[in-house]
């Protein structure tokens, strides 16, 4: 009898979290315990929306807590093996503005560090290509929260 090789569906939510700038919009990486930068998030707790999923994460591995929701960004899978099984994973994820704050992260969620970086500096210190279209998502939706208002 051959063992089933059928994926076991797993579903988390994350978000991109951008301050506004003089120079431009700047986007919050962590590095996670396996040493690639991403964005944080994490697993849906029962009964929990996805949103509020994400901004609870954020919170977990980054230390920020005043978070503004500005718009969903979509979701991305992808498919890993962890240890004898197959995970094909499903992530919602969701742009916020931080005003303030500074990250720190999280040594008890496995998060090493928490940068900032400008749009172009963050799509290539990102490690996954799926993390980067998630990316490209944000940069298109934060032009409208960042603007420079010249004296109008």
């Amino acid at each position: 009898m051959t063992a089933k090789r059928h994926a076991v569906r797993e579903t988390s939510a994350g978000g991109v979290i951008f301050r506004c700038r003089d120079d431009g919009p700047h986007y919050l990486l962590i590095l996670d315990g396996y040493h690639n930068w991403g964005f944080p998030k994490g697993h849906i707790d029962a009964g929990e929306l996805p949103d509020v999923a994400a901004r609870r994460e954020i919170a977990e591995e980054t230390g920020l807590n005043d978070l503004i929701l500005r718009a969903p960004l979509g979701m991305i899978d992808w498919y890993f093996r962890q240890e004898d099984q197959l995970i094909h994973k499903f992530c919602h994820y969701y742009l916020f503005e931080s005003k303030e704050g500074n990250p720190t992260p999280q040594d008890e969620e496995g998060i090493i560090a928490c940068e900032w970086y400008p749009q172009s500096k963050a799509v290539k210190t990102i490690s996954y290509d799926n993390a980067r279209s998630v990316l490209r998502s944000a940069t298109l939706a934060v032009q409208q929260f960042c603007h420079k208002r010249d004296g109008v």
